[in-house]
């Protein structure tokens, strides 16, 4: 999955280029689709910063094995990114994850 991809399933998905961040909670990772999104006046990055953004984040899916499970829950999911209130997608990551956090610390 490219970040050109990613953003291609979040507009098909909820009509907006969303923001992706990944977080970390206790002992396992998480995708959150924030509330911001490209098209609004006030988005802090540009479209290549936003797209640069996408391929990072893309690029740990496709690392960790889960780039079919995003795809799926984006597009499964009910829930949609409003101010205030991200939609987190839990990532099955299994013990890559330590390996992960590990780096971070």
């Amino acid at each position: 999955m490219t970040g050109a991809e990613l953003r291609q399933i979040i507009v098909a998905k909820w009509g907006f280029s969303y923001d992706i961040q990944l977080r970390r909670l206790k002992d396992r990772i998480i995708a959150q689709v924030m509330w911001r999104y490209l098209e609004q006046a006030s988005f802090p990055l540009s479209e290549a910063e936003y797209l640069d953004r996408l391929g990072v984040v893309a690029t740990y899916f496709s690392d960790w094995g889960v780039t079919e499970q995003v795809k799926e829950f984006i597009q499964t999911t009910k829930s949609k990114p409003r101010l205030g209130k991200a939609v987190n997608i839990p990532l099955a990551i299994g013990d890559r994850s330590l390996e992960w956090l590990l780096d971070q610390a």
